[in-house]
């Protein structure tokens, strides 16, 4: 078995097997971690199905490793602790016995998670005080089904028992690069309504999972084959047959699947029929935006694996905002704003975190932003370049990327490399100013809020603020360098507001 960093495992085993025995029961490793032992794959992940009440075993469990306990699922009776030993995290999900262990294997998924080993035989095995290769309880075959990379259900009963099984079909022949046997693919489609009523945590994590992959865009098309997609974001069915401008190639379901795609691609994840690997040279890329998108969001999520998200959703809203202007083109004002609400919605029904949800939201709202900036083909002043940044805040990058992907989408067969190369000529001068802002502005304030009160005389209040924004919004686009000359853009912008405000007194005065 190929654990390079044992003894964490054992650790954690042997205080896993203690604390059972404590409550005067056993259990058996099951599922996930057996099939990664038999393709040899690293994890951190333990399913443990143990005799008695799994979740409030995971309770107490979770006290004594000083660890999180997380409800999963109440009415399976499943329940998971996150902890740290030996520092390692690893994630332990637990589920109830009924029966014994071939019973138990019966009522699960698939053949390659029907497999299991007494946790008491695995710490021996990983302490390598047992030679032989331990016979695994394995009633299905799921052992032959792993070696041919096959996902196969237990019974036709399994989905109607669990529909989050629906989904995890497809992640699982996703991550580990199987196939869905044709009769399982077959009791997918029939029962693929059911994932409608499936917790919004645990489709999440699911589709965060997918997500996560390289190629995710294809594993978006087959779950569509499946069925599975719009039943789990229902707002996409919509979007189906959704003509747009002859500016684009597809249609805007299509047109976001591409864009899932087309990101995939300016992320050096996957290739992309409609671009050569040439294209990429143009694109920003450095270690630095390589990190940023790598920043881990909440538990499972990304800013990488939430910009595909909000390529996938960015549109989203096109179908009630479609017009048709008397020239026959269609429009779709306001999109982006209504978009943001529609996946705001859809996100808290998946359970996201609210950070997740900000996230996507922003990015929705603001996917056009980039274009917009450019002026009839001139590249955005400093001003347009700083308030980008400044309304987008941590987004602004992922925005960029969505940008270009959302223009490859449009374009599909129809991209011409002179288009690209302007489209990219603008991104990576957007990021060049962006940074050359930074710099200017880095530096200690050259004026702050007791300089206008003493200065100026003014009272602390709102004012104080807007004039330290246009302050620093001059400086980072290289307008004042030094104190003086920020004391006289706040010296106008004062004659500038008295006079006004004079304009007014006089109006209403006559």
């Amino acid at each position: 078995m190929p654990f390079s960093e044992a003894s964490g495992l054992v650790v954690l085993l042997e205080k896993l097997s203690r604390l059972l025995a404590e409550q005067e029961t056993c259990g058996y490793v099951v599922g996930g971690f057996i099939r990664d032992w038999v393709l040899m794959r690293q994890t951190h992940d333990i399913d443990i199905a143990v005799r008695g009440d799994a979740i409030r075993l995971a309770e107490k469990i979770a006290r004594s490793l000083s660890g999180k306990f997380v409800l999963l699922d109440a009415d399976n009776g499943i329940a998971r602790i996150i902890a740290v030993q030996e520092q390692e995290q690893w994630q332990v999900d637990f589920s109830s016995l009924e029966g014994d262990i071939e019973a138990d294997l019966a009522r699960r998924d698939f053949t390659i998670d029907a497999m299991a080993i007494e946790l008491a035989d695995l710490i021996l095995l990983v302490k390598g005080k047992r030679q032989e290769e331990l016979e695994l309880v394995d009633p299905f075959g799921g052992r032959k089904d792993v070696e041919e990379g096959i996902v196969r259900a237990v019974s036709e009963q399994v989905f109607e028992a669990d529909p989050i099984r629906l989904l995890r079909a497809a992640r699982l022949a996703a991550e580990l690069d199987f196939s869905i046997e044709p009769e399982t693919e077959n009791l997918i489609r029939r029962y693929h309504g059911l994932v409608a009523g499936v917790p919004g945590e645990r489709a999440r994590e699911e589709l965060l999972r997918l997500l996560c992959l390289p190629g995710s865009a294809r594993f978006l098309r087959y779950l569509d084959e499946l069925k599975l997609l719009t039943v789990l974001i229902p707002e996409l069915d919509s979007c189906k047959g959704v003509d747009q401008p002859t500016t684009h190639f597809w249609d805007v379901f299509d047109h976001s699947l591409e864009a899932v795609a087309a990101v995939d691609f300016l992320l050096r994840e996957n290739s992309w029929q409609y671009a050569s690997r040439e294209m990429l040279t143009s694109v920003p890329w450095s270690q630095e935006i390589k990190d940023s998108l790598s920043r881990q969001i909440s538990a499972g999520s990304t800013h990488r694996s939430l910009l595909k998200l909000a390529c996938l959703l960015h549109d989203i809203a096109k179908p009630e905002t479609k017009f048709v202007d008397p020239t026959g083109r269609a429009r779709f004002y306001g999109h982006t704003g209504e978009g943001a609400v529609k996946a705001k919605s859809i996100l808290g029904r998946l359970h996201m975190s609210h950070q997740e949800i900000k996230q996507v939201e922003t990015m929705v709202y603001h996917h056009l932003h980039p274009v917009q900036m450019a002026n009839e083909g001139c590249l955005p002043t400093r001003r347009a370049i700083y308030r980008y940044f400044r309304d987008t805040g941590d987004n602004g990058i992922d925005i960029l990327f969505l940008a270009l992907a959302d223009y490859l989408a449009t374009c599909g067969p129809n991209l011409t490399v002179e288009g690209w190369q302007e489209q990219c000529r603008m991104i990576n001068y957007i990021l060049a100013e962006h940074g050359e802002q930074q710099e200017r502005i880095s530096p200690v304030k050259i004026i702050d809020g007791h300089d206008l009160i003493d200065v100026f005389g003014l009272p602390p209040g709102p004012l104080l603020g807007r004039l330290l924004v246009q302050v620093q919004e001059a400086r980072a686009s290289g307008e004042l360098k030094t104190k003086e000359e920020a004391l006289a853009l706040v010296r106008k912008e004062l004659s500038v507001r008295n006079m006004s405000d004079n304009r007014t007194e006089q109006r209403l005065s006559s």
